[in-house]
């Protein structure tokens, strides 16, 4: 995948753990070691999770082997990828003892992307092409929080599996975008794996966390960065436009 102009996840995930061993080598006052959530009259229920997401997008039209090496997608719109912008709902139905939170997740991104037609002449015309794709994935959602929760350590790893979505639509100055007598619209169904890592923000401010708490109903307020591997290529499609990328994401979340 192309990524210009975007920061490597690796270069993201350094400051996190910087942050993670800053706050370990602090005064063990800021951390409750070993307390049971018992012990803990301000926390409210935890159940669910949002998460505010953000990434590059540069979707894989041009890897299916059915082009044989032709490139439409770069030809048309370059090799740069695109902002996504996304929100995820995790419902946090079980929690294992000692490990985390398991549950189902749902999300809905959307990247677009245009650029203006050049006649036969190499000059621009009034008009102008698009493509919008709207990626939707149902996850079962793994969330290891015993480090921050048992022991004070604010690092969440994390895990996604499930199914992917992704509708997408070609369109022009007329509308819908038609070749050959077809419409430029469709759905691609695949599969969305994603691995990452949450920083607990509230081990900056105990105090106001629980003030948070008290007043809104958030437990935790994290930043995040995850590997997101979105096969949206065509489960028992024929023909089906791949619309999925492999990408980092980063983002905010909010438990509550």
């Amino acid at each position: 995948m192309k990524r210009s102009l975007w920061i490597s996840s690796p270069l993201l995930v350094a400051p996190l753990l910087a942050s993670a061993a800053l706050f370990a080598a602090t005064d063990a006052s800021a951390f409750e070691f070993g307390s049971p959530a018992t012990d803990h009259p301000f926390r409210s229920a935890q159940n669910f999770e949002i998460e505010l997401r953000l990434s590059p997008y540069y979707p894989q039209i041009d890897d299916d082997p059915s082009l044989h090496g032709q490139r439409p997608f770069d030809k048309n719109f370059g090799s740069q990828a695109r902002p996504s912008v996304g929100l995820e709902f995790d419902w946090q139905v079980y929690r294992i003892p000692h490990v985390g939170t398991i549950g189902p997740g749902i999300a809905v991104a959307y990247v677009g992307m245009s650029r203006d037609v050049t006649t036969v002449t190499g000059r621009t015309s009034g008009d102008s092409t698009s493509l919008s794709i709207y990626p939707f994935f149902v996850d079962a959602v793994l969330r290891a929080d015993a480090f921050w929760r048992d022991s004070g350590f604010p690092l969440v790893p994390y895990g996604k599996a499930g199914l992917g979505l992704g509708l997408w639509r070609a369109s022009n100055a007329a509308g819908t975008a038609v070749a050959d007598g077809v419409a430029g619209k469709g759905a691609s169904w695949g599969t969305s794996f994603a691995l990452g890592v949450s920083l607990a923000l509230d081990a900056l401010d105990k105090g106001s966390s629980r003030t948070m708490d008290n007043s809104t109903g958030i437990n935790n307020t994290y930043v995040f960065i995850e590997e997101s591997w979105l096969a949206l290529n065509g489960i028992a499609q024929k023909n089906a436009l791949h619309v999925g990328s492999n990408t980092w994401v980063a983002g905010l979340a909010f438990e509550f």
